[in-house]
């Protein structure tokens, strides 16, 4: 360095601030240099790190490069922080969150939890942090710094948590002391939730290997498809939610897991007795009184003026949870699963998991409340397994309504140990499946019978989906990845099967002088001829769903309540009348739209996306793409849960199949995916919308896992930063 040089150099340390000794921009300019982005022709993240905690750091990042205004909105409701962001009328959701989260509680959880585990978290939020650092154009709404402790507000990777089961409604009523609520609007109809998965054992199977279906159903772009490893061992692909550094879905070199939403009952409401002590206000139990717990929240919400006001509540909970609503006179308290380190340790170690084995002595922990999970492996094993986090209950009440928490004899008494669940493991029929049923279906002739079993173990019963799973399943054999593609794709409609020839015969059973029999003797003659299976091009696609949805409208409640599919209540509870009327407004409605009832099915069911709003939008006169694959509602394997939007007349879909993939685990792993939309969130992208193609074409690509592959198909490669 010339003598000149040296002295500018010199001057400007002498200029500069002192760097601050807890700086963390040279430790995080450390980290990033030992992680590797790999982009591949998809935009897919190939993450590696020399370490886990290196992984996760560079998993997030690339997150957050690809969508981070989804992290941060997950973030804000995980911690009951997105009335900040959107204005005072989020302040109930935030409530309900607050009433089970408090970030104290959390700082010291996070202090007490195991050292590898806080490792990751501060891995966690370094990324974060730094994206942000080395990104100044991002603005986020609210959180302007992660803290690693904010990671346990959002450990299940399930899209709505178990919080999400409490109405909002109850909330506002017991806690709002201001105004009343307005009346609720009588809820819409609901697209089924969920997911399917399918395991295939290799006795069945071309090759002798065992194959993995993985195919959540949720809404659109709630997940990022990504690949971590290290040179500690990690080395897993599959969908992660935006937000989470695990694997949601996945698998790994030797073992892969498909969580669906489960039905049993692992959320209770306690009716209590409450009794005013002077304002100190005690509960019954037994025969004694309990002091009630309370506790103040102070939430914070964007007033429409830009500035920040505040709204305070005193909570209350007893031993069995927060109170959540009030019920003719009493005070109901909601227990669920509240362990935010056991279930974001579980989360991670089942990523890690190489066999049947070790993933079962990870869910000894316990912590997953509302998966089912469909497991494969490269030794060939198979399994249905029902979430491991499974309150004791008296079976002589009936959970799905509040219980009296006055008597002991209602209370949870510990967790069943997993051999007391109706899991199945290596199933003689060489199968096994969930669509979001019952377990009692699960294998075929090997599934558990419920007699067995608590009723608190279903709550929901079969739907049509699992009709359709046991008819491509049973008896079969020669599978292959691809034939399993062609399953998860397959067009048969089981619940229009059963309910159109009941259509027909309400239709033939008119009277002869009724003017119906005119007016409905074509669409009825489309329907009879029916094949029951979807297609683009279909007519008859068009009418039976467009009918189906307007009984849909009409009794999607009630079917809720008796516990039923939609299908399922269609067929056993509404009457010929009704079931005639819907299909002459059908007829109506798709004469009103496109100008005759008779239209193809492509020209109502679209995919299109027009920006990164988490509210979505939709516009006729702009570019869309045509899918064939309807409502799961229906027994369709492969769903998409589409309607009518404000200004338009086609349908546009906005959940349903969000990832698919097939696995076959052989001595290498070869597996195949599309996702919904694309990786990006930028609209800007390339990456943005340039799998919405083959998404509805049901045209997976090939998943590059191995080095060399991803080395052969990589577009970019860099560091963090």
């Amino acid at each position: 360095m010339s003598p000149w040089r040296a002295l500018l150099v010199t001057a400007l340390l002498l200029v500069r601030p002192a760097q601050a000794a807890d700086d963390p921009l040279p430790r995080w300019h450390a980290q990033a240099a030992r992680v590797t982005i790999t982009r591949d022709e998809w935009g897919i993240a190939h993450v590696h790190g020399h370490s886990d905690a290196d992984a996760v750091f560079g998993l997030i990042y690339a997150q957050a490069e690809d969508d981070f205004h989804r992290i941060e909105v997950n973030l804000l409701t995980a911690l009951g922080r997105t009335a900040e962001a959107s204005g005072e009328g989020a302040i109930w959701a935030d409530l309900r969150q607050r009433l089970y989260l408090d970030p104290d509680d959390l700082r010291r959880q996070y202090a007490t939890s195991p050292g590898w585990l806080r490792g990751l978290m501060q891995a966690w939020a370094d990324g974060l942090n730094f994206y942000l650092a080395t990104h100044p154009d991002v603005r986020p709404q609210v959180l302007t710094r992660f803290e690693p402790w904010m990671s346990l507000s959002f450990t299940e990777g399930s899209i709505g948590g178990d919080i999400e089961q409490i109405p909002l409604d109850g909330v506002r009523a017991f806690y709002d002391r201001h105004e009343p609520p307005p009346p609720a609007p009588p809820p819409p109809p609901r697209e089924p939730g969920g997911s399917n998965g399918i395991v295939i054992a290799p006795r069945l199977t071309a090759d002798g290997h065992a194959l993995l279906l993985i195919n959540p159903h949720t809404s659109f772009y709630f997940r990022s498809e990504a690949q971590m490893n290290s040179d500690t061992g990690l080395d897993v692909y599959g969908a992660s939610t935006w937000g989470q550094f695990f694997i949601y879905q996945g698998f790994n070199a030797h073992a892969g897991w498909m969580h669906t939403s489960s039905t049993v009952d692992n959320i209770d409401e306690f009716s209590e007795t409450i009794v005013d002590r002077g304002g100190r206000f005690a509960y019954r139990y037994g025969d004694r009184l309990r002091e009630l717990r309370a506790r103040q929240v102070r939430l914070a919400f964007r007033r429409d003026d830009g500035g920040v006001g505040h709204r305070d509540f005193t909570v209350y909970a007893t031993h069995h949870g927060p109170i959540t609503r009030a019920e003719s006179g009493h005070w109901i308290a909601t227990a669920l699963m509240n362990r935010p380190v056991a279930a974001l340790e579980q989360s991670w170690l089942r990523t890690k998991a190489r066999g049947l084995d070790e993933f079962m002595k990870i869910a000894e922990l316990r912590a997953n409340s509302s998966n089912d999970t469909l497991f494969a492996d490269d030794r060939g094993e198979i399994a249905f397994l029902m979430p491991q986090f499974m309150p004791v209950r008296d079976d002589r009440f009936d959970y799905t309504r509040p219980v009296d928490g006055a008597d002991p004899a209602t209370d949870w008494r510990g967790l069943h140990s997993i051999v007391s669940l109706p899991n199945v493991i290596a199933p003689k029929t060489g199968w096994a499946h969930n669509t979001n049923d019952w377990p009692w279906d699960a294998a075929g002739v090997d599934s558990p019978k419920a007699r067995d079993y608590p009723r608190y173990m279903d709550q929901s019963g079969a739907n049509p989906r699992g009709a359709h799973a046991d008819l491509l399943l049973r008896g079969k054999s020669g599978w292959t990845l691809e034939k399993l593609r062609d399953a998860a794709f397959d067009s048969y409609l089981p619940g229009f099967a059963m309910l159109v020839p009941k259509l027909v015969a309400d239709w033939s059973a008119l009277a002869a002088g009724d003017p119906r029999r005119t007016r409905l003797a074509e669409p009825i003659a489309l329907l009879r001829d029916w094949d029951d299976r979807w297609s683009t091009e279909s007519e008859a696609t068009s009418l039976a769903v467009v009918w189906g949805e307007r009984l849909w409208e009409q009794i999607g409640p009630q079917a809720r309540a008796a516990h039923l599919s939609v299908a399922d209540y269609i067929d056993r509870h509404v009457a010929p009348q009704a079931r005639l009327d819907a299909l002459s407004a059908a007829v109506d409605r798709l004469t009103a739209d496109f100008g005759d009832w008779r239209v193809k099915w492509r020209e109502i069911n679209r995919f299109q996306r027009l920006d990164d709003s988490i509210v979505p939008h939709f516009d006729d006169a702009k570019p869309s793409v045509p899918v064939p694959f309807v409502s799961a509602q229906w027994g369709s394997l492969a769903s998409f849960g589409a309607k009518r939007w404000p200004g338009t007349k086609r349908w546009y879909g906005t959940s349903g199949n969000s990832f698919v993939a097939i696995v076959e685990f052989g001595p290498k792993v070869r597996a195949k995916a599309v996702m919904a939309g694309g990786q990006s969130g930028d609209p800007a992208s390339p990456h943005f919308a340039d799998q919405i193609g083959a998404y509805a074409n049901g045209a997976l690509r090939d998943i590059d896992f191995e080095p060399g592959d991803i080395s052969r198909h990589a577009v970019s490669v860099y560091h963090p930063g």
